[in-house]
């Protein structure tokens, strides 16, 4: 068993690391106090290829896997970039899954090298008001009419919404009532944002406020029968084939975050002298710093196996959950410390550790809560009764 990072992995951190050195703590800091999306980041990325690194060469990407594109965000996250920055980028890797999988070869052409080149932003618009973790609730419903869907609904949690040009949107084409099984009567449509029939209100949150989450609304939309991925009623199927791949992404990122953090509150410990000596030469400093290492690097472990297990084609839904849950909770760990490594300073934005604290907390809810994924690990993997 060889545990050593290949050298296309080591080449990519360098790479990535090379474009983040362009974009410093203080710029992401005044993009996040400012609300304004990062686009000069975005196009720095885009234009050197990251954004489409896990969509086909066919289609203008570059056709690699999921662990390339988990070493691409953690290497962003621990730019200091965190969520503001991955955000942006990760839209495109795990969102498109079901487009390439399951769209239709016209389809596929027409999007993804637009998409890949980042010409085209996308959004991912499932969750609803009444129906958060359980998805078969929705209620945005589409109903065929001349070669077009008409939608109309309403949506929350839609993240980048006023930047993207479309939504991979999930909606009802059959009630719970007319179907055999609830996730039956589902399904998905790559529909326009940017229209008059859709009205799209920012929703005002604790951080990564760079990147602008929303509420959408939709009034009658039509979207071509040409725009729908697979076929009608399968959705929630395909929807479940890119939850693995954003669960992995998802645990890089929170690494990452962990990694900045960690960065930082080191520095400020060797450098800070309380007292007549470094702070960090007190064990009450320097022992939650080093658990937060531990934790992250065991986290680290945890993702690149999940990872890997996806790329080879193997199931992987427990080792892509396990990561997220321990990623978040080390991502988050780390941060915690590097605030109170900091003491008061860690209040202050300057120091940009408050920062990543609000961008750290936020893996723990999304895009799973930490509970649904011990749901997931009793029922699936200890065998014990549903509970939900």
């Amino acid at each position: 068993m060889d545990f050593s990072e290949p050298i296309d992995l080591k080449l990519i951190r360098e790479a990535v690391s090379n474009v983040c050195r362009d974009f410093s703590d203080e710029y992401w800091e005044r993009q996040d106090r400012e609300g304004q999306y990062p686009q000069e980041f975005y196009d720095a990325m885009a234009e050197a290829g990251w954004i489409g690194i896990a969509i086909p060469e066919a289609y203008g990407g570059a056709g690699k896997g999921v662990q390339e594109a988990a070493v691409v965000l953690e290497q962003v996250a621990a730019s200091g970039a965190a969520m503001n920055g991955t955000t942006p980028l990760h839209l495109s890797m795990f969102g498109m899954h079901p487009v390439i999988k399951h769209g239709s070869e016209s389809m596929k052409k027409l999007y993804l090298p637009d998409i890949a080149s980042g010409k085209l932003q996308v959004a991912f618009g499932v969750t609803e008001p009444n129906a958060g973790s359980d998805t078969t609730s929705i209620e945005t419903r589409a109903r065929l009419v001349d070669g077009h869907y008409v939608v109309s609904g309403r949506k929350v949690w839609t993240t980048k919404a006023l930047e993207s040009d479309r939504v991979l949107l999930l909606v009802r084409t059959q009630s719970k009532q007319e179907v055999e099984r609830k996730t039956d009567g589902m399904t998905l449509l790559f529909a326009e944002l940017k229209r008059p029939e859709v009205a799209i209100s920012p929703i005002a949150k604790l951080g990564r406020n760079a990147v602008r989450t929303c509420e959408v609304v939709y009034d009658e939309l039509k979207v071509a029968e040409s725009d729908r991925v697979g076929e009608e009623g399968k959705g929630f199927r395909y929807l479940l084939d890119g939850l693995n791949a954003e669960r992995i992404l998802i645990a890089a990122e929170a690494v990452g975050i962990g990694r900045a953090a960690l960065a930082r509150a080191v520095s400020y410990a060797n450098e800070r002298v309380v007292f007549g000596r470094p702070i960090g030469k007190n064990q009450g400093i320097a022992f939650p710093l080093a658990e937060a290492r531990t934790r992250l690097d065991a986290a680290g472990l945890m993702a690149q196996k999940a990872a890997w297990k996806l790329d080879q084609g193997m199931p992987c839904g427990t080792e892509a959950n396990m990561a997220k849950w321990l990623a978040a909770e080390a991502g988050f760990y780390a941060a915690d410390a590097a605030m109170q490594t900091h003491g008061g300073f860690g209040y202050a934005r300057e120091y940009h550790v408050e920062r990543y604290w609000r961008e750290a907390r936020l893996m723990k809810l999304a895009p799973i809560s930490q509970e649904m994924i011990l749901n997931f690990i009793s029922e699936h993997e200890l065998g014990l009764p549903r509970s939900y």
